[in-house]
């Protein structure tokens, strides 16, 4: 379609940035059965570690069935309060800790910060992102109905794959501006997300 053709070559960069040899570059594979089972067995690891009451989940684009993604398993931890979170456990089980993170707030929204906060754990080889989010905050549900929404709505799920091809294909090497131009685009698909959640009665699940 000429008009999003045209966006996407303004904002391409006439000439990416250096990444330099240890930055790792945007690149997508396709769907892997095994992502699945990597998660369950990293869940059932970090489970012990967590505070009473907290539940993990699978969410980010390698929990939806057939989608091609970065090979990089995203795993929510729900916690009653996201200050009394001792990371101690994580950091002794060989995660790093990134400290207090923020997430992206969807255009038009008006949120306070308890809402977008996050603590955030990362481990390489094979890669795990740890998102330890505080249950009732926008940021908890928003990853849930992310991921349950495009689950039940494949035209949904395939478009947004679409666009993150095409961004990993231009900005392989951009993450700034891969994310400037997928952020926007997925708080469009999550709009209706939220239009389905108030159809469906869905609510963020607590197991």
């Amino acid at each position: 379609m000429p008009p999003v053709r045209g966006f996407f070559l303004r904002l391409r960069p006439e000439a990416g940035p250096d990444m330099g040899s240890g930055m790792a570059r945007i690149a997508l594979i396709p769907h892997q059965t095994a992502w699945a089972s990597r998660f369950r067995l990293a869940a059932e690891a970090l489970l012990p570690l967590c505070p009473p009451g907290a539940t993990i989940h699978h969410i980010g684009s390698t929990a939806l069935p057939g989608l091609s993604a970065k090979d990089v398993i995203d795993i929510q931890i729900s916690v009653p309060r996201l200050a009394d979170f001792d990371p101690a456990g994580l950091i002794a089980a060989g995660y790093t800790d990134r400290g207090l993170a923020e997430d992206h707030a969807p255009a038009g929204l008006c949120l306070s910060a308890p809402n977008l906060q996050k603590r955030y754990f990362t481990r390489p080889a094979p890669a795990l992102h740890v998102h330890v989010r505080e249950c009732g905050c926008f940021n908890h549900s928003f990853a849930l109905l992310c991921r349950d929404f495009l689950r039940a709505s494949p035209s949904a799920a395939a478009a947004y794959e679409a666009v993150k091809q095409e961004l990993a294909t231009r900005f392989h090497a951009d993450k700034a501006a891969y994310n400037a131009v997928k952020d926007p685009v997925f708080d469009l698909i999550m709009a209706g997300a939220r239009e389905w959640a108030a159809r469906t009665g869905w609510t963020a699940p607590d197991d």
